[in-house]
Formats: structure tokens, C-alpha cells, sequence
């Protein structure tokens, strides 16, 4: 075996600031918020004004507060368990391939980014990657942002690896049993909700209108876990998070929904989020506390967060089948 023989995984995420602080905070945002298939409504030099003569003096320092509630002494958690599922991850395909696989973690927004994951699998002597976004469900926002800056910062490679591209797995088998087998075990623990809230990030309406399938593939994997899981219509519910701006974005939205159930008094409330596969500043403070805190102050009972599928072994295991359907004429040799 030659180093030409290795296959590199590149796994890819959001991304986080670099510390819970204003100063780190705007150094993301303005990386974020100047990707054009993020902020997309409003020409450039409209967009750039607002963004840097307003946005990145205004929101730093109510962002960097709100990470500060889910910094852990390890640091971001996104960071954390994205570093703990690429080590899981090698270790599985470690056993499962024939010839040698080099995992890699590269975030587009900050550090570690896809540019700095490029660079150490081209020095290793990758010259077959697949490359796999950690969005079940595709967006052009985020799945297709991902394409966009691998291609940018290939355009430097004389030699180009063979390149395979994964764009969603929405309704994957193994995505799809992880997501009950993380539910499972707390309703074994204590009994079923009122209600199952399936809470996903949201995206303007504008997006899906103009072609992404983002609405529909987030109702196709509810659908297929409820299914799984032999839930009635009445005990489960889809809505959409953390939107931002005026114009009108997916529905139900999630805050709204959890006040208008703690109005009705549901009793408890179970919300899981399909859509991020490692935990994060959306489900650990949105959710989990936020979410919980509006909940309860509208005379709900209780809330639970049901954890992301992070590092579970189900996840890993689903992440590498993934990776063997898309590639394993090249992980098997």
C-alpha cells in the first residue's frame, strides 16, 4: 500500500466561535453573515452597511452571553462532540475498511475550517474524498455553502483528488433508527409525553419557494420516525427555531408553539432535533433553556430535551454505512 492508496472522510459542520466572548463572536458572525447563501436578501453593499455599521456593534455581546450559559470546561460544545464523532468514526471504519481512511473535521465557519482539513488530507496523500456534510437535511444555506468553499479552496490544487459528495440523508435507514433509539430510552425511563415537538432550524419562506427542499425533507423524516415509533397525529408536532429578521420564515414556530401549549396546559413536553446532528448553542440554549423557561412561564409542566445524536454509537454506526453507500467500491480496496 502506497499513502496514495488512503480514502479521506472530511466530516464538516456549521461552526462556532472560537470563545464565548464579543470579540470572538463577531469574528464568526461576520464570516457567517457575510456568506451569500446565507444572507442572500439585500444587495452586497446594502447587506455590508447593515452588517458591519449595525449587526457586528449590536449582537457580539448578546450572542457571547448567550454561548457563556452552554460553555463547557472543555470548550464550544459543537467543537467537542464534532472532534469526539470523528474519533468514533475512525475508529469504526478503522475495522470495518481494507485499506487505510483518514477522518478529518472541518467547519465552514472558523476553526478547524475546510481550507486547514484540505490541506492536512492533501499532505497525507488523500486521493479520494468524500466528503460529508452533518446536515441530514439539504439546504442550499448550509449543504450547499459546504460545496461552495471546498470548491473555493481547491481552486489552489494542481492535483485534485477524486471528489464524491454526500447532499442529505433525510431519510437514511441508519439516520433514521438513531433518531428512535435516542428517543426510546428515555420514554423506557419515564413514559411518553403529551407531546413530541420535532423542532428544526428554520429557513425563510423565500428559499423553499424558490426551489430548496429543506421543508420537505424535514417532513419526510418526521414522518418515517413516527412511523417507527407508532405515533398518532395527535401526539407529535414539527416547527421551526431560531429565526431572525422580518420576512416570513417557516411555521409553526417553535416558541410560539411551546407558549401556545403551555396556554392549553399540556403537561410535558419532549422536543428532539433532527436536523443537528451534534449539539449546539440552538438546542443547548434555545431549546433546552430557553425553550424550557417559555414552556413553563405559560403554565406548561415540564419540558425535556432529548440530547442530539452527537457521538452515540447508533450515530456512528449510521454515519459509516453512510459513508460505505456513497464510497465503498473505494473503502473496501
Amino acid at each position: 500500500m502506497t499513502q496514495h492508496d488512503t480514502v479521506g472522510i472530511l466530516l464538516t459542520n456549521l461552526g462556532t466561535p472560537a470563545a464565548p466572548t464579543p470579540a470572538a463572536v463577531r469574528k464568526y458572525l461576520a464570516q457567517f453573515l457575510s456568506d451569500r447563501r446565507v444572507a442572500d436578501s439585500l444587495p452586497r453593499p446594502i447587506w455590508w452597511l447593515i452588517l458591519h455599521g449595525i449587526i457586528l456593534r449590536v449582537r457580539p455581546a448578546k450572542s457571547a452571553r448567550i454561548y457563556r450559559r452552554i460553555w463547557t470546561s472543555e470548550g464550544s460544545p459543537l467543537l467537542v462532540i464534532s472532534q469526539r464523532q470523528v474519533s468514533a468514526l475512525q475508529s469504526v471504519l478503522d475495522e470495518r475498511c481494507s485499506v487505510p481512511v483518514r477522518v478529518e473535521l472541518g467547519m465552514r465557519y472558523q476553526e478547524p475550517s475546510l481550507g486547514e482539513a484540505l490541506q492536512r488530507l492533501h499532505a497525507d496523500g488523500v486521493r479520494k474524498l468524500l466528503v460529508v456534510p452533518l446536515y441530514p437535511q439539504y439546504s442550499a444555506a448550509t449543504t450547499a455553502s459546504t460545496f461552495d468553499e471546498i470548491a473555493s479552496r481547491m481552486k489552489g490544487l494542481r492535483w485534485l483528488p477524486a471528489l464524491r459528495f454526500i447532499n442529505g440523508y433525510h431519510d437514511d435507514e441508519g439516520y433514521i433508527s438513531a433518531l428512535c433509539e435516542s428517543i426510546r430510552p428515555v420514554w423506557a425511563k419515564r413514559g411518553p409525553p403529551d407531546r413530541l415537538l420535532f423542532s428544526f432550524h428554520g429557513l425563510p419562506l423565500r428559499h423553499i419557494d424558490s426551489g430548496d427542499p429543506y421543508h420537505g425533507e424535514c417532513e419526510t423524516t418526521v414522518r418515517l420516525v413516527c412511523e417507527r415509533l407508532s405515533l398518532g397525529d395527535e401526539q407529535w408536532a414539527l416547527s421551526f427555531q431560531s429565526r431572525v429578521g422580518r420576512e416570513e420564515w417557516l411555521r409553526p414556530n417553535t416558541d410560539e408553539l411551546l407558549w401556545q401549549w403551555g396556554k392549553e396546559g399540556v403537561k410535558r413536553v419532549d422536543v428532539v432535533c433532527p436536523g443537528f446532528s451534534a449539539d449546539c448553542v440552538e438546542t443547548l440554549e434555545e431549546i433546552a433553556i430557553r425553550g424550557r423557561d417559555t414552556f413553563l412561564s405559560a403554565g406548561g409542566g415540564a419540558l425535556h430535551y432529548i440530547p442530539g445524536l452527537n457521538d452515540r454509537p447508533e450515530h456512528i454506526r449510521a454515519l459509516a454505512d453512510l459513508a460505505f453507500s456513497h464510497a465503498g467500491d473505494w473503502l473496501n480496496g
